[in-house]
């Protein structure tokens, strides 16, 4: 292969990787925040079903009931509108069941990923039915999550292609992480919310509100996951609904949190990686190898991230300690 051909593929694969870690990032940034106020939701792959379905339901109604009339930047933004409140919907959920009413955490989360996934594919199917055969938005619709072509730094030469080309939800993921790492570390309120997950009684003590905290950054973070699913059924499956399309990339988003050890900063980089991995088998194909092999490859790799990361877990880089547990005021 030519060096041009060689520096072609490396962009092709590393702009398949963004599109693929477009979604992990988002959930990750949204389990993140969530275990930052001691809610430890193993829901996520089940809130991004549920963003996936409202993200692609929402688009294809506007577009049945407006017909010609429809547009593209009102389905898209109905797509949004409906992946984040199906995820926060989600979210809120979880946080009824265990911060008011005093639910297992673990069994909470668990029952959440079987109730999402139920849901969305059940009526992802049922919107397929009533489309007659599957439900796929218009191409006017589609063209709104083009990649963006950014005047000047996109015509820069490899790095324009590879940072300055990609659609909305791409920079709005990154955005999103710099803005929670700034809130978490430099504001008042994103101090309190890590209070709150290090310790809630101390927090309370000192006129937080426990509560309050807990269920908004468990709504917010649901919200994010929706997100990362309504990009999964809108821009990686071309707005058509297929059936499972989430994949267990919910489970890879709750094992990159601790890769990046609860850091949106360091998310960003485990989020590529794991992106990367997973489209590997399509520019990096080795002979007689099966493609089974590399449709195992980000897995194996979560695993041995779990692994090495428990063994050298700092101080610094630990799970917030009061993740996973009820917190009882009356026990304070």
């Amino acid at each position: 292969m030519s060096e041009v051909g060689v520096v072609q593929t490396i962009m092709d694969f590393f702009n398949a990787a963004v599109l693929a870690a477009t979604p992990l990032l988002l959930a990750t940034l949204g389990e993140i925040l969530t275990e930052k106020s001691g809610n430890l939701n193993l829901g996520v792959e089940g809130m991004m079903y549920m963003g996936a379905m409202a993200g692609i339901s929402a688009s294809w109604l506007y577009e049945a009931a407006m017909g010609a009339a429809a547009n593209g930047l009102v389905s898209v933004l109905l797509a949004v509108a409906g992946g984040i409140l199906a995820g926060a919907l989600g979210g809120l959920i979880y946080s009824v069941l265990t911060v008011t009413l005093r639910a297992n955490q673990n069994v909470t989360g668990l029952t959440l990923t079987i109730f999402g996934a139920g849901i969305g594919n059940f009526f992802g199917e049922l919107l397929g039915m009533r489309a007659g055969g599957y439900a796929s938005i218009t191409d006017v619709t589609k063209s709104m999550f083009n990649n963006i072509e950014m005047p000047l730094l996109s015509k820069i030469p490899v790095l324009g292609k590879m940072l300055f080309s990609h659609d909305f939800v791409v920079y709005m993921a990154v955005i999103v992480a710099v803005l929670m790492t700034w809130f978490l570390n430099k504001t008042r309120v994103g101090l309190n919310l890590r209070a709150v997950g290090e310790s809630p009684a101390t927090a309370d003590a000192a006129g937080i509100n426990v509560a309050r905290y807990k269920y908004l950054a468990t709504c917010v973070g649901g919200g994010l996951c929706g997100l990362g699913g309504m990009y999964i059924s809108m821009v990686r499956f071309s707005g058509t609904w297929v059936h499972g399309c989430v994949d267990g990339r919910g489970w890879i988003a709750v094992a990159l949190v601790i890769f990046a050890a609860w850091s949106p900063a360091r998310a960003m980089i485990g989020a590529l990686l794991f992106g990367g991995l997973s489209v590997l088998r399509y520019y990096m194909p080795i002979k007689d190898v099966a493609t089974q092999f590399y449709d195992m490859v980000p897995y194996i790799a979560t695993v041995v991230v779990l692994v090495i990361t428990s063994i050298r877990q700092g101080k610094e880089r630990a799970q917030p300690k009061a993740c996973g547990i009820n917190y009882f005021r009356e026990e304070r």
